[in-house]
Order: C-alpha cells, then sequence, then structure tokens
C-alpha cells in the first residue's frame, strides 16, 4: 500500500521518510506517495490501451535506428511494457557493401508516444542523466553578456573568456 506522505523511488519502489530526497539505490529523486499513486494510474490506463504483440495490420512507425544489438535491448524494454515493436533492416544502404548494415525499430503508430517515453527512461538510466542537474542546459554563450551560465556545469563566469573556467567547456 502507497502511503501518501511517505516518499518513494519512481524507479524501483522502494519507501522512505518524508525528509529523505534521494534513493540510496537508484540514486534519483524521490517523489511524493501521492504523486505515485497518480503516476501508477496514467501508467496502468496507459498499459491497458496498448495491444502486444504486433499484427500484419498494424501501421508502424520508425522510432530509434542503430545496430542491431542496441535495438535488440531496447525492443525487450518495449515489449516489457506491452508494446508491440519490430527490427527491420533500414532499406537502401550502402551501395557498395562496405558499410555495416543500419536497422530500424518501429512500434505500431498509436503506441509512438509510450514508446518514445520508454526510450527516453531508458536514455536517462543509461546515461545517468537522472542524477544530473540539467537546469542550466538551455544557457547560451551570449559574448555581448557581461556573465554567462555554463550550460554543461551551470558555473557563472565572465564573458570575456571564451572557455567554462569550471569545466573547460569551450564557447568559440
Amino acid at each position: 500500500m502507497i502511503e501518501r506522505d511517505l516518499k518513494y523511488c519512481p524507479k524501483c519502489r522502494d519507501e522512505y521518510r518524508a525528509e529523505a530526497e534521494t534513493c540510496a539505490t537508484c540514486a534519483i529523486a524521490l517523489i511524493w506517495g501521492a504523486e505515485l499513486v497518480v503516476m501508477e494510474s496514467n501508467n496502468g490506463a496507459s498499459r491497458r490501451n496498448r495491444k502486444g504483440p504486433l499484427t500484419p495490420d498494424d501501421q508502424l512507425v520508425v522510432v530509434f535506428q542503430g545496430a542491431l544489438g542496441d535495438l535488440k535491448h531496447l525492443k525487450d524494454l518495449l515489449e516489457a511494457e506491452q508494446i508491440g515493436a519490430m527490427i527491420s533492416k533500414e532499406a537502401g544502404g550502402c551501395a557498395s557493401g562496405g558499410c555495416a548494415p543500419k536497422f530500424q525499430l518501429q512500434v505500431r503508430q498509436e503506441e509512438v508516444r509510450d514508446g518514445l517515453e520508454v526510450l527516453a527512461q531508458e536514455h536517462r538510466r543509461a546515461t545517468a542523466l537522472a542524477e544530473h542537474d540539467a537546469t542550466h542546459a538551455g544557457a547560451v554563450f551570449n559574448p555581448e553578456a557581461g556573465e554567462a551560465v555554463c550550460p554543461a556545469c551551470g558555473f557563472a563566469f565572465a564573458t570575456t573568456t571564451t572557455t567554462c573556467p569550471d569545466c573547460g567547456l569551450c564557447f568559440g
């Protein structure tokens, strides 16, 4: 049973006291029990509308392209969420036969949004972006301003230099 006044990890569902901020296991921000209830009811409704395995009549949309090994992993993730998925070889490609074939991951047209959300969650997990503070990611270096904020690390610095003194990111 989910207690509305406690916090939970949205990934592993571990329960924490109200003052806790981060999951000790997953190292991601905790959410309130009330938020988890809403999230799970939304996910449940979305999952109930999914059709599972593909049929010949399904309209498919390409959601990702890449190496076969990567796509097999992503296809397994989608299917675990009841989203029908298929891997196909990209048409055309290298005429000389000297390059590696490219593959496409396809899902049902009506499940594209859910599929892309699963892929985005996996990307955040695999790149550790879920634990990264991205509040300054949209910062733009303006050499005419007196001060800039580095979009990589959030460090504020004078625009007399075109390199972030904290992380070394170059703007020039």
